[in-house]
């Protein structure tokens, strides 16, 4: 059984700022103590792809290249079918239910983020989604999303 913290995107950007900002700061140093701890910290891709985009629109290339550095170092899932097709499935069932966390147009990464949490992982693995969104990403069911900085 594994321990995942899965980073939405909010905590993924702020350990991409540069350093000395503190709350970017504090933000790297919750995922090295994590690692250290012994949890696999995992960025899903669609996490990444939220990042990126808004790192390229600032011309923020430091930020960019820390990105790519803890890419490197952590747990990188990407998307795949079954990703894509629970993700489907999420964003229909809050529809439904009148619950949307995106607008009828959007791809909505919320719904792929929690199909990633889903689908990735084993079924004995405990996964976890450190965000800053805790009210839109636990409308997904079976979800443990928490607010990123209390996970310990």
């Amino acid at each position: 059984m594994a321990r995942i913290v899965l980073l939405d995107a909010s905590p993924l950007m702020l350990a991409a700022l540069p350093r000395g900002k503190p709350l970017a700061d504090d933000c790297r140093k919750w995922i090295a103590d994590l690692n250290a701890a012994g949890a696999v910290v995992s960025i899903p891709e669609i996490a990444d792809y939220e990042v990126r985009r808004a790192l390229i629109v600032r011309g923020a290339r430091a930020s960019h290249a820390r990105l790519n550095a803890l890419q490197a170092t952590l747990d990188y899932q990407p998307l795949n079918t079954s990703i894509m097709r629970r993700a489907a499935e999420f964003w229909a069932l809050l529809r439904s239910m009148g619950l949307p966390t995106a607008a009828a147009q959007e791809l909505d990464a919320d719904a792929i983020l929690a199909a990633t949490a889903t689908t990735a992982w084993g079924p004995t693995d405990v996964v976890t989604i450190a965000t800053m969104n805790v009210k839109h990403i636990s409308r997904f069911p079976g979800i443990n999303a928490q607010l990123w900085s209390t996970i310990t």
